[in-house]
């Protein structure tokens, strides 16, 4: 009998829904207190993770739940940073 791999569930913090881990977009900060989008999935710090729709991601702001998740108050350029960067995606 094949062995059955889990799969690693990710709550967004826009939609508040559990999906697949590669589905989603981590946001980090940074030991240097940078807020960034990681594309790697790997960068040390603590991370919070988003759908790719700039929906979600003004929802998580708007609700303050990415401030929440990241422990860190986020400067309004660095909202507008991530949002074209989401954009892009």
């Amino acid at each position: 009998m094949p062995r059955v791999r889990k799969i690693p569930q990710r709550m967004c913090i826009g939609c508040q829904e559990m999906k697949a881990k590669k589905e989603l977009i981590r946001v980090v900060r940074t030991p240097e207190e940078y807020i960034e989008i990681d594309s790697t999935g790997k960068r040390s710090g603590r991370g919070a993770y988003i759908c790719p729709s700039e929906a979600c991601l003004e929802k998580a702001i708007k609700g303050k739940r990415l401030e929440k998740a990241l422990k860190q108050p986020i400067a309004r350029e660095i909202k507008d940073e991530l949002l074209e960067r989401m954009k892009q995606i």
